[in-house]
């Protein structure tokens, strides 16, 4: 196949040339006569015999082009195809014209059927796969399981059919349906049906292979089946959407009764596209799964909400060591009294390390703590099986922790501190005198016994009791960016707290560290306060119920 070589006279050599070529070649004069034809040129253009003319024995399109060259003595216009294309027996031919200088023109005639198939073949399979790529980005760009099913069935409707449906697996009453038309946008629904009830559609949504559309009747489709507005559905194609191990759904492609029903090709190619649709469902509904999952184990490791509890005010505050997360190796609990006049059991403690793990073994701790409240008046017993607890578990890590008891007796608040290997908590006086509380003891989770020492004090009208951890003191910023905040410049910042309430001291505990720190790096930060109220009204808000305090 190609082009012809220019000839400038017809010869022996040149009549070997074309009389033995693979395909039909015609010789023709100026005037469209034919001269000669070749042996397969007979058996295609029967009729075109040599002293015939063009125009009475070959197809229009090919007298038409002879007629449109610039031979010599004749004008041509402009617009003359080199190569005009035709079809001769149901076949695609172009035409490729050799000119000779007395007017005779050789009409090589080039079969090109297969290639324009090839041709479009790879045009095709170019958009298909442009189409794949594109509904591949356009999946994975949300992890909202909604949004995934309104996208597959725009896409599906855009581009595979006149209307789609996308069908998730029936949750409560009902199949969750997203329906798009053609041009138009996607609309949900929630369809109180059996999938039964359509022939493949209950096998889609458990993931059978799907059934050939030709089995399926367009006209036995249900109502709810065929969007408003759609006409008369002539083909119906129903395939599963593959999740990660189990189903993510069905795609149902629909075609009205005058458009060309799906070929065996198109059903194979939704197939293609159903699977990464499912795929992105899949990975949709997974992560809704461990996102509630995950939430709710949040809740759990949160710090609580604190508030006034028999008459004492409590407060507190907590920063995670990197702002995108919001748990931590800090923590703190408050745990009312079962009993009106009792005390109510506040904890807190830092666990070695940062993060999630660091926020598990917090989790263990404050669940033993809750076990262990009916020995809250025994805050050295509490310890020592809260040790022993960690150390019989599989973490290596330890803890240090402070446990306090506050009792409102009268106007003043009665404390009983204990530290386990914690900072010492800092008392916030009238005339805004700081002072330490003098407890003190080893850290929990390391070695087999615990010592510690407790410490009582009395907290009159007005005055706070401040529990925190290291990350505050050992915050490190200031002009220079290096310098600890330390504990003497924690005290100062807390003399000017002097009468404010609980929740004033949290607020203004966490914005000087927060400003000292700027946008550095730092451990977990908790802070807790309890303070006796200037008034002398007795609160009982939630002060019956022994337990963890929750938000």
């Amino acid at each position: 196949m190609g082009y012809p070589p220019e000839q400038s006279r017809t010869d022996a050599r040149s009549d070997a040339l074309w009389a033995s070529a693979p395909h039909p070649v015609l010789i023709a004069d100026a005037g469209g006569t034919v001269l000669a034809r070749n042996g397969v040129a007979g058996d295609c253009l029967p009729m075109a015999s040599p002293g015939r003319s063009l125009a009475d024995t070959a197809p229009a399109w090919l007298a038409a082009a002879h007629q449109a060259l610039p031979l010599p003595g004749r004008f041509a216009g402009s617009a003359v195809d080199p190569a005009p294309v035709g079809v001769i027996g149901g076949r695609r031919f172009r035409a490729h014209p050799g000119v000779h200088e007395d007017g005779t023109v050789v009409w090589w005639l080039v079969d090109d059927t297969d290639g324009r198939q090839a041709r479009e073949a790879l045009r095709l399979e170019r958009e298909r796969t442009a189409f794949l790529s594109e509904a591949s980005s356009a999946l994975q760009s949300s992890l909202n399981l909604r949004r995934c099913m309104e996208v597959t069935a725009q896409l599906a409707s855009e581009r595979l059919a006149d209307a789609a449906l996308v069908i998730a697996p029936a949750r409560g009453r009902g199949l969750p349906v997203v329906t798009c038309l053609k041009g138009g946008i996607p609309t949900r629904s929630q369809e109180p049906v059996d999938p039964n009830d359509v022939p493949g559609l209950g096998e889609a949504l458990r993931g059978f292979p799907p059934v050939p559309s030709r089995w399926i009747d367009p006209s036995s489709a249900p109502g709810w089946l065929i969007p408003e507005g759609f006409g008369s559905a002539g083909s119906i194609v129903i395939t599963a959407l593959p999740g990660h191990g189990v189903p993510a759904g069905a795609l149902v492609l629909l075609r009205r009764s005058d458009t060309a029903t799906f070929t065996e090709e198109e059903e194979a190619f939704a197939r293609l596209f159903a699977a990464r649709s499912g795929a992105a469902m899949s990975a949709a509904r997974l992560y809704a799964e461990q996102h509630a999952i995950t939430e709710v184990l949040m809740r759990e490791l949160l710090p609580p909400e604190l508030h006034r509890i028999s008459g004492v005010d409590f407060a507190g505050g907590y920063r995670p060591s990197a702002d995108h997360e919001r748990i931590g190796g800090d923590f703190y609990d408050v745990h009312p009294a079962t009993v009106e006049g009792e005390a109510s059991l506040v904890a807190l403690g830092d666990v070695c390390g940062k993060g999630v793990e660091a926020a598990v073994l917090t989790g263990k701790i404050r669940n033993t703590l809750h076990a262990l409240l009916p020995l809250a008046d025994d805050h050295q017993r509490m310890l020592g099986l809260l040790n022993t607890a960690l150390l019989n578990s599989d973490s290596t890590r330890f803890a240090t922790l402070i446990l306090a008891s506050a009792v409102r007796t009268g106007s003043t608040v009665d404390l009983r501190l204990t530290s386990a290997g914690h900072p010492r908590p800092l008392i916030i006086r009238a005339n805004g005198t700081v002072t330490e509380a003098d407890t003190r003891g080893t850290l929990v989770g390391a070695m087999p016994d615990v010592a510690a020492h407790s410490v009582s004090v009395t907290l009159a009208p007005g005055e706070s009791c401040v529990l925190y951890t290291d990350g505050i003191t050992e915050a490190r910023g200031g002009p220079m960016g290096d310098a600890l905040f330390g504990e003497e410049r924690l005290r100062r910042a807390l003399a000017g707290c002097a009468g404010m309430p609980a929740e004033g001291i949290v607020a203004h505990v966490q914005m000087l560290a927060a400003q000292w720190l700027g946008d550095r790096r730092h451990d977990d930060m908790a802070v807790v306060v309890i303070s006796a109220p200037r008034t002398g009204h007795l609160s009982t808000v939630n002060g019956r119920i022994r337990g963890r305090r929750t938000t």
